[in-house]
Parts: structure tokens; sequence; C-alpha cells
């Protein structure tokens, strides 16, 4: 394999979930597909952090007008968004993956990064304080809470509970359960519990 392909399939490689057979695959199609999909995807690879930042106010991903502007992303551009309503999530595919399903009709604040000691995140290293400056700013009345059901996400949560528990705010977990079409042998004792916990009239 020549130089440039080598160091083309290192880079692809160090995308999350491609390992070195998928980079050479992704490699050997850019290779023999239309030539302009290999001329527009380096394009727009080349001016990706120039153009796309995180929103002021909330984290997402945000494409500003001109590189002296402000990011503001789409959603919070929506003034039929409820402001008074944030639901707080872990990361950006988080809020992309609620937003995928239509059920969240308020505002995001994205936090980043989770609670997680062993990776030496602590508690100083999440942006609670720009949280509950966002709060205070929107008059937010009800925070829900959509960290992962995982051990970092529990933690970050309890964290969140604690240190927004006294601003007189309705504050709400989601729940998780048995995914829809999963069976029920192969789901853990803490989801079975959440799915028990989090049940709904009929």
């Amino acid at each position: 394999m020549a130089e440039r392909t080598k160091r083309i399939v290192s880079l692809l490689s160090r995308l999350p979930g491609v390992g070195e057979k998928t980079a050479q695959r992704y490699l050997l199609y850019l290779l023999t597909a239309d030539p302009t999909i290999a001329h527009e995807l380096g394009h727009e690879l080349v001016d990706l952090r120039d153009h796309v930042r995180p929103c002021v106010n909330c984290g997402n991903l945000a494409e500003p007008p001109d590189a002296t502007s402000d990011a503001i992303c789409e959603v919070c551009s929506d003034h039929k968004r409820d402001k008074a309503l944030l639901c707080v999530v872990g990361r950006v595919h988080d809020l992309i993956a609620i937003e995928r399903s239509g059920v969240m009709r308020g505002r995001y604040f994205v936090l980043g990064r989770l609670l997680s000691p062993l990776e030496g995140v602590g508690p100083e290293d999440l942006p609670i304080g720009k949280l509950v400056d966002r709060i205070r700013r929107d008059s937010v009345t009800e925070v829900i809470l959509a960290t992962p059901p995982s051990v970092d996400g529990e933690a970050t949560a309890l964290l969140l509970k604690r240190e927004l528990g006294g601003m007189g705010l309705k504050l709400s977990r989601i729940a998780s359960g048995v995914p829809h079409g999963g069976d029920l042998e192969f789901a853990d004792p803490i989801t079975m519990g959440r799915a028990f916990s989090g049940r709904q009239n009929m």
C-alpha cells in the first residue's frame, strides 16, 4: 500500500467505531467511486472546524452566518420551543437521538462530558455554573435529566439533582427500560428494574 493511502487509512482508523479494515473499505470506495464524492468530502472537511461550532446557548452543533457571529443552533433559534423546559444531555449525539424521536418540545443543554472519577472528570469539570445561569436567564421551570443509564450517567444525574435541588424547579429523570422489540430474557437487572419503576397506567 502506498504511503499516502497508509496515512489516510491511519487517519480514518482514528474515528470512533472505524477499524483498519473499515478504513481500507472507505479508502477503496473513495478511490473507485465518482471522483466528485472524494472532492466534495475533502472540501467540506477542510472547512468543517471553521464553519461548525458549539452553540453559545446549549452546546449543540451550530453554523454561524460568518466567522464573527455567535453560533446559535436551530433548536435555540426556534421560537416555537418552550424555553421553560430544559433537557440536559451528556453529549451532542444524545441530543440528536432525542430530536430524532420528536418527543422533546423544549430546549437543551449539553454538558459535553459526564462525571467520571476513573477518567479524572470531577464536578468542577462540568459546566454547572453555566447551566445554572441558563436556567435563571430563561426562567426555566422544569429540567429533564437525560444522561445515559450508565454508572457515569447516573452519577452525573445525582450530582445535578443535588446542585439544582434548591432552585425550586421540577426535576425529572428519563426512564429506561426494555427497548422496543427486545426480549425480556436479555434485559439486565437494572434495566428490568427501571422498566417496572417507570411503568405507566393503561
